[in-house]
């Protein structure tokens, strides 16, 4: 199959390695490996991204985008009202199910950024700041005061990636999520529209 019979416009070809590097991960990929494995040549890859190192920094960002679409939902149902616990309940459902797809590859990726990577660089800007930002900016909405917002704001979202990392490691999604419940209704119960099961 050539290049144009398997699609090699840039997005597809993003796709294609993003799916490509969750089921096989990152370390020891070659660009031809990769090319390979998802029905393109290596030649249409560096045109594209120009080397490994940019394709992985446009796979990070990929898997971000992904992350950040599925919060934004959830910040839109936030208001005066309150935290609804439904759209908190449906951000996590939603959450696990990309984790389990693409955790594997983010938590790769991540710890290329701690070790000094420079395709994972972005990462040390983006994936913890701009969730406290928008994780403070959901809880003062619903009546935080700033400063507490954003001390919490850090615990939730050490906790969810906590429980993420529990998931990919033992499989236990039911614990997992009874664990997630049991954290929102000790952090944020006192809230508006969360304090109730509706």
């Amino acid at each position: 199959m050539n290049d144009s019979q398997t699609g090699s416009s840039r997005e597809q070809l993003l796709e294609a390695a993003l799916g490509y590097f969750a089921k096989n991960g990152v370390q020891n990929q070659s660009l031809r490996s990769l090319a390979s494995g998802i029905g393109t040549s290596h030649r249409m890859l560096n045109y594209h991204f120009g080397s490994r190192e940019g394709l992985l920094t446009e796979v990070v960002g990929a898997v971000e985008r992904r992350q950040r679409s599925a919060f934004e939902q959830l910040l839109d149902a936030t208001g005066p009202a309150g935290l609804p616990r439904q759209a908190v309940q449906d951000f996590w459902d939603r959450i696990v199910e990309e984790t389990l797809t693409y955790g594997p590859l983010l938590f790769e990726l991540a710890a290329h950024a701690m070790q000094g990577e420079p395709h994972a660089q972005g990462l040390r800007d983006t994936l913890v700041p701009p969730w406290l930002d928008a994780l403070e900016e959901m809880l003062v909405r619903s009546g935080r005061e700033p400063g507490a917002a954003r001390t919490q704001a850090r615990l939730a979202l050490a906790v969810v990636n906590g429980l993420l990392f529990d998931l990919l490691l033992t499989g236990n999604r039911a614990g997992v999520t009874e664990a997630h419940r049991a954290f929102m209704e000790l952090a944020f119960a006192d809230l508006p529209g969360f304090g109730s099961s509706a």
